[in-house]
């Protein structure tokens, strides 16, 4: 993991906190929702970069501050959101029960769409995995 992840400027480190990302998941939701897809991205950058290069605690008051305001969201509007852990709570918990009830349990899950079938990758995988995935779904789409 360490190797490909210099590959590609990310220095995986391993000795973090291990914990609940639910805070995490219900930071960016809010965000997404309210502020739009740009923001999210953002914000899973920050906390990607906090929790996997810096060992930071994926559900720390200061790790979620950290990660809306690097999203852009307003200081005021960030504090008062990390600082009210059932914000947003309900709405995030239905979401996540109707991935899993969809059969949706790893991270990432991606879902190629194709003509006659669709085509799943769930977890970890290699770019050649997801070459493989796309080359089938451009052959039966023909």
């Amino acid at each position: 993991m360490s190797a490909y992840g210099i590959g590609v400027g990310i220095d995986f480190k391993f000795h973090g906190t291990v914990a609940n990302t639910l805070s995490a998941h219900r930071l960016i939701q809010h965000f997404q929702e309210e502020m739009g897809p740009e923001t999210a991205d953002k914000i899973v950058g920050s906390l990607f970069k906090q929790y996997f290069e810096e060992e930071a605690h994926p559900a720390g008051s200061t790790t979620l501050l950290r990660a809306a305001l690097d999203g852009g969201v307003e200081r005021a509007k960030a504090e008062a959101f990390v600082g009210d852990e059932y914000e947003a709570l309900p709405e995030t918990k239905l979401l996540i029960r109707e991935q899993a009830s969809n059969g949706v349990d790893a991270v990432p899950y991606v879902m190629l769409e194709g003509k006659r079938r669709d085509f799943t990758l769930e977890g970890a995988k290699e770019v050649d995995e997801y070459l493989k995935e796309f080359e089938k779904v451009v052959k039966e789409s023909k």
